[in-house]
């Protein structure tokens, strides 16, 4: 793999993990409380309605992490491995935490959401709505340090080759 494309190759990476990591932080802290909603009583309530209408996964996800960013944890894995020693680590660390972060989206956060567009409004609903949301805070620390590795592995690679 030549070192140009593996420069550029780590660079994609490093904006869609920030992109991903933003955008993730935001529907967090923002779409979030949308989809559910805290009653006078502290019970929660899931709005299954919002979530369909708002349909980030189709709207936004799919085009900024189901789809480029997982093709982009694929490549970096793969480029890792012929990367010099100095940035072998940094660069494999954050394709290794990327790559947690997709089966962790695949294998959990997008069914359990599909699962939750569909369902109606109910006590079952909310609580697999609360558990998705503080899974999230997981996901989202996964994330950070995905892009935080990848931002040293690129400042070394950079730094190597100028």
């Amino acid at each position: 793999m030549s070192t140009a494309f593996a420069k550029v190759l780590l660079w994609l990476f490093v904006i869609d993990l920030g992109i991903a990591f933003g955008a993730g932080l935001y529907e967090h802290r923002v779409v979030l409380s949308r989809w559910i909603r805290k009653s006078p009583d502290s019970a929660h309530h899931w709005n299954p309605d919002a979530a369909r209408q708002d349909d980030t996964g189709r709207r936004f996800w799919v085009f900024v992490t189901t789809v480029p960013l997982t093709l982009l944890t694929l490549g970096t894995l793969i480029a890792a491995w012929w990367a010099p020693v100095s940035v072998r680590g940094w660069w494999t660390g954050a394709s290794v935490a990327a790559l947690a972060d997709r089966v962790f989206t695949f294998s959990y956060f997008i069914p359990t959401m599909v699962r939750l567009m569909g369902a109606g409004e109910s006590s079952e609903s909310a609580a697999t709505a609360m558990q998705w949301a503080n899974l999230n805070k997981a996901r989202l620390a996964i994330l950070l340090v995905a892009w935080l590795a990848a931002l040293k592995a690129f400042s070394s690679v950079c730094q190597q080759h100028g």
